[in-house]
């Protein structure tokens, strides 16, 4: 079977109305997912805290992440990328607005 990361999104993501989440592989140790926004962020003074290893990619769009022990955000355009280590506080500060931003966030460790 071939899937496409550009196709057969989620409802919520075509109708803007979330951010989605799909696991695309889960192995133990390891989980690939597709995450579609469409101008979310993290809610005011929430941060992500997990306890796996997170490398993530922008593929289409652009957004922002903030990680605790850094003083400014990290912009990402497609195909830039970032690892977080695991306990690692971080948060989005926005997604594109104008586009689909597509990430490909691998989860291990």
């Amino acid at each position: 079977m071939v899937n496409n990361m550009f196709s057969d999104f989620p409802d919520g993501a075509v109708s803007r109305e979330a951010e989605t989440f799909e696991a695309l592989l889960t192995q133990p140790g390891v989980r690939i997912e597709r995450i579609i926004s469409t101008g979310q962020s993290s809610t005011p003074d929430f941060w992500y805290c997990q306890p796996q290893n997170e490398w993530v990619m922008v593929i289409q769009g652009s957004a922002a992440l903030r990680l605790e022990n850094e003083a400014g955000e990290r912009v990402l355009k497609a195909g830039d990328f970032v690892n977080i280590p695991a306990f690692c506080k971080h948060r989005v500060e926005w997604t594109d607005t104008t586009e689909k931003t597509i990430w490909l966030a691998v989860h291990y460790g």
